[in-house]
């Protein structure tokens, strides 16, 4: 499965589930499930792109939202997720970008549950501006699938 490409290996990982164009896995060392899906149109870059929500039970981090982006980041320049008319600005860091606190990531599940898709906008380290669009079908499934993977028993 292409999805399992993006991700960095772990101990032990256990597939939970498709979902249209998100799948959901379980690791084991250290516990975490997530929702993760790959962009429908990416701008090419260095990194395969991707859009994470995952669920850490040892920290009590639930629906923590990550984007892996295609390009390095130039340092201290905005990256914008847009779900409709709602605008979300993510914290970055190299070519990742995550929402700045659970309050956020709250917001942006939520918003993900109705939308049919997101845009993340940012400036690569050479000053280009690109932008990473997903397909939400099947994301509000796996957000509840990597949530009752991590459930506790």
């Amino acid at each position: 499965m292409i999805l399992a490409v993006l991700i960095s290996p772990a101990a032990a990982r256990t597939s939970l589930g498709t979902f249209e164009g998100w799948g959901t896995f379980r690791d084991e060392r250290p516990t975490r499930c997530y929702a993760i899906a790959q962009p429908i149109r990416a701008d090419g870059g260095k990194w395969r792109s991707f859009a994470s929500v995952s669920n850490w039970p040892q920290s009590g981090e639930r629906g923590q939202v990550q984007v892996r982006l295609s390009h390095a980041l130039l340092a201290g320049a905005p990256v914008v997720l847009t779900i409709g008319v709602q605008r979300f600005a993510l914290v970055a860091g190299g070519a990742d970008a995550w929402s700045p606190d659970q309050r956020t990531d709250a917001a942006l599940v939520a918003a993900m549950r109705s939308a049919p898709g997101f845009t993340v906008r940012a400036r690569a380290a050479t000053g280009r501006v690109f932008s990473e669009s997903y397909a939400l079908k099947g994301a509000a499934t796996a957000i509840d699938a990597a949530a009752l993977g991590c459930a506790r028993r």
